[in-house]
C-alpha cells in the first residue's frame, strides 16, 4: 500500500458545489446558459479572493522595505508584447479532429480525440493566446491593442520610472495584483484555468552576481507562504524544471505545487529570468534600462527574480485544502478549516432569539467589532444550524447572545474547529478575539 499522499477523487465537486451554494463563485452569466471558462465570486468569495490578496500584498510589499507596488494598464500596445516575445512565442499547439470537428491542444489529448474517439487530426497550428482588440473608433493596425496576458510587463516598461522616484536599488522589487487575460483552448477544473483570472507577481531586480541566492531566498519565502496559511505541507511539494524544460528566458525555474484532486499541479511559480525583460525593452524602446551603481562605478542591467502567483487559482488551493467532514453530536458536519485571515468572515454575531432587547446587545456587539473583525450577523433558524452553517463557511469565531447576556453581561463564544464553547465579558470580547487569531 502506497503512503503517497492523495486527495480525496470527489473533493473538486464537492468543493465546487459548496461554492455555489454558499455563495463563494457562480458561473458567469449563470441566468443565459453561462459563459464557458469565466465565473464570478459572489458575497463570500469576493471577501475571500480579496483576503487572498491582501495576505499576499502584506508580506509582499507592507512588511517590506525593499518592494513597492504599482497598479499598471490591462491595455497594452502591440510593441510591448513583441518586445517580451509574447506576439511570436505565446501560442498553443492547435489541432482539429477530423471525425467531429472539435479543436483541441495537441500537447493535451495523447493522440485521442476526448470527444469522439478518433486518432484523425489536422496538421497542428500556433494559436496565440492573447486577446486582440481595437483601441479607439477607427479600426485599423495603428490602433490594435491587447489584453494583458500577465503582469509583468507592467513592472518591467515601469523599472524606470519606479527607480527614479522611489528612491530604491538593487536589491528591490516591484509588486502588483491584477487582472490577466489568456485565450485559453482547454481551461477546466473549475476556477484552476481561466480565461479571465488575477495574478499576484513580484518582479525583483538584482545585481547579477546575487541572482542564484535572491532565486532561491524567494523560493523558501513563497513555499512557507502556502503554509504559514494553512495548507498542510503534505500537499506542496517542489519542482524544479529541468534544463531542458525551462523557458527560453529562464536561467532557472522552481514551481510550488500542490496536490488537487487530479494530481500535482502549479500554485506558483519562481523564475529566475536574467536580463531578458530589461534588455527586450531597453533594445526595442530606446531607453536605457540600467542601473549605475554610484559605489562601484559600475552600469549594469539587473537580473531579475520572479515569484509569479495566481490569486484565483491560490484561492482555490485554499478552499480544497481546508475542506473537511467530520461529526458533531452524532451528525455529519462540513467545515472549511479556513486560517482566520482567510475567512470570509471571521464572526458570526448570533442572537439566541429575534427579541428586541437580544437584538438590541446583539447590534452594539456587532458594532464593537466590526471595525476589527469582517463580521457576519445571522438570526435565522436554530441555534445549531446557524453554527453548521458559518462552519461550511470557514466562519472561526461565533458569538452567541442568549438571555443570560442580559444579566451577566457576558456571550459565548464558540470555536469552529474545536466546537468549544467559552463565556467572555462582553468588554473583553475584543481583546480575547485577537488573542486567539495572535493579534497584538
Amino acid at each position: 500500500m502506497s503512503d503517497a499522499p492523495h486527495q480525496d477523487p470527489d473533493l473538486l465537486d464537492k468543493v465546487t458545489n459548496l461554492a455555489k451554494r454558499r455563495g463563494f463563485i457562480f458561473q458567469s452569466a449563470d441566468i443565459y446558459g453561462g459563459f464557458r471558462s469565466t465565473y464570478d465570486y459572489g458575497p463570500l468569495g469576493a471577501n475571500m479572493l480579496r483576503n487572498v490578496k491582501a495576505a499576499w500584498w502584506q508580506v509582499m510589499v507592507q512588511q517590506r522595505m525593499d518592494v513597492v507596488g504599482i497598479d499598471a494598464a490591462i491595455l497594452g500596445p502591440p510593441a510591448v508584447w513583441a518586445a517580451s516575445g509574447h506576439l511570436a512565442t505565446f501560442t498553443d499547439p492547435l489541432v482539429d479532429c477530423r471525425k467531429c470537428k472539435e479543436r483541441w491542444r495537441e500537447d493535451k489529448i495523447n493522440g485521442v480525440c476526448p470527444n469522439c474517439g478518433s486518432k484523425e487530426f489536422t496538421e497542428a497550428r500556433a494559436f496565440n493566446l492573447m486577446f486582440k482588440t481595437q483601441a479607439g473608433p477607427v479600426e485599423g493596425e495603428g490602433a490594435t491593442a491587447y489584453l494583458r496576458p500577465e503582469t509583468a510587463q507592467g513592472m518591467f516598461t515601469n523599472f524606470a520610472n519606479v527607480l527614479a522616484t522611489s528612491r530604491k536599488k538593487p536589491p528591490f522589487g516591484i509588486a502588483q495584483v491584477g487582472k490577466s487575460f489568456r485565450n485559453e483552448i482547454t481551461p477546466g477544473n473549475f476556477v484552476f484555468r481561466t480565461r479571465e483570472f488575477e495574478q499576484m507577481e513580484m518582479e525583483f531586480f538584482v545585481p547579477p552576481a546575487e541572482a542564484e541566492q535572491w532565486y532561491r531566498y524567494w523560493i523558501d519565502l513563497r513555499y512557507n507562504w502556502y503554509v504559514n496559511l494553512g495548507i498542510d505541507q503534505e500537499f506542496l511539494r517542489l519542482h524544479e524544471h529541468a534544463k531542458a524544460d525551462l523557458s527560453h528566458y529562464s536561467l532557472g525555474t522552481t514551481d510550488v505545487e500542490f496536490l488537487y484532486p487530479w494530481g500535482w499541479d502549479e500554485l506558483e511559480g519562481i523564475a529566475n529570468r536574467g536580463d531578458y525583460d530589461l534588455t527586450q525593452h531597453s533594445n526595442a524602446s530606446g531607453v536605457r534600462l540600467e542601473y549605475f551603481d554610484q559605489t562601484e562605478n559600475e552600469r549594469y542591467t539587473p537580473y531579475v527574480i520572479e515569484p509569479a502567483a495566481g490569486a484565483t487559482r491560490a484561492m482555490m488551493a485554499f478552499l480544497l485544502s481546508a475542506y473537511h467532514e467530520d461529526e458533531v453530536e452524532g451528525e455529519t458536519r462540513v467545515v472549511l478549516r479556513l486560517d482566520w485571515r482567510l475567512a470570509p468572515y471571521q464572526v458570526a454575531v448570533l442572537p439566541l432569539s429575534k427579541k428586541p432587547e437580544l437584538e438590541g446587545v446583539s447590534q452594539k456587539v456587532l458594532e464593537a467589532l466590526a471595525p476589527y473583525f469582517a463580521c457576519d450577523y445571522d438570526v435565522t433558524q436554530s441555534i445549531g444550524k446557524r453554527y453548521r452553517r458559518q462552519d461550511e463557511i470557514g466562519t472561526p469565531f461565533c458569538i452567541t447572545v442568549d438571555f443570560d447576556t442580559l444579566e451577566d453581561g457576558a456571550v459565548t463564544v464558540r470555536d469552529r474547529d474545536t466546537t468549544e464553547q467559552t463565556r467572555v465579558k462582553i468588554e473583553d470580547l475584543l481583546n480575547d478575539l485577537r488573542q486567539r487569531t495572535g493579534q497584538k
